[in-house]
């Protein structure tokens, strides 16, 4: 996988900064706000889908049962 969470976390920071530009002109952080807030709506997708992938795997792990199925969309295949 090319892109990992620690590359999210620098997105976030770096639109931060971007924001605390004090050079920035009215406009330019007008659309600095704009471009954060649908950065912020992508991070917030991504990071509820891999607590979602991180609670799958943690219910697997817990899962006794040899014959376990994860649902097609968690694994891989039907039969991870």
């Amino acid at each position: 996988m090319k892109n990992k969470l620690s590359d999210l976390n620098n997105h976030l920071f770096m639109a931060l900064e971007r924001l605390n530009d004090e050079s920035l002109t009215t406009e330019q952080l007008n659309s600095e706000i704009d471009r954060a807030r649908a950065i912020s709506g992508v991070a917030a997708n991504i990071i509820a889908n891999q607590s979602l992938i991180l609670k799958a795997e943690m219910a697997k792990a817990n899962v006794l049962d040899a014959d376990f199925k994860n649902p097609l969309m968690i694994g891989c295949d039907h039969g991870s």
